[in-house]
């Protein structure tokens, strides 16, 4: 399931992220969608490709990997993120849901680190600073 009002365009975070062409109240779900997961091993391969840019980790242990269908993946990253998501490792799915209202023509993001307001560095700003 995915509301029709979603769509991919070029992203002012770069390369591409997901809009809305309507404003969308809080607690909105936009998304749910299955996962692919991929093994540990698979995980590791696929961390050596571009795919490594659009996985998350999955499982309650985060060493196994997921690559969302639909839009999943194309969500950008934001500190103070406008959406959550949601993962169900049984059933192979994420929800992707507003946590705030979002005006027409806004970017969706979520919050790699899971929590829409933690502020801890990801990844890439990790490698971003220590490059400085």
């Amino acid at each position: 399931m995915m509301l029709p009002i979603l769509f991919i365009a070029p992203s002012r975070k770069g390369g591409r992220g997901v809009f809305t062409s309507e404003d969308i109240p809080a607690n909105t779900v936009l998304e749910i969608s299955p996962v692919l997961v991929f093994s540990v091993a698979d995980r590791a391969a696929i961390e050596k490709s571009k795919l490594y840019n659009y996985i998350f980790e999955w499982g309650p242990s985060h060493k196994k990997g997921a690559l969302g269908m639909g839009y999943i993946s194309m969500y950008n990253h934001d500190y103070q993120a406008n959406c959550e998501y949601e993962m169900d490792f049984d059933g192979e799915m994420m929800t992707i849901r507003t946590v705030k209202p979002v005006k027409k023509g806004q970017e969706l993001c979520i919050n790699y680190n899971a929590d829409p307001n933690d502020e801890t560095l990801v990844w890439f700003h990790k490698t971003e600073k220590s490059r400085k």
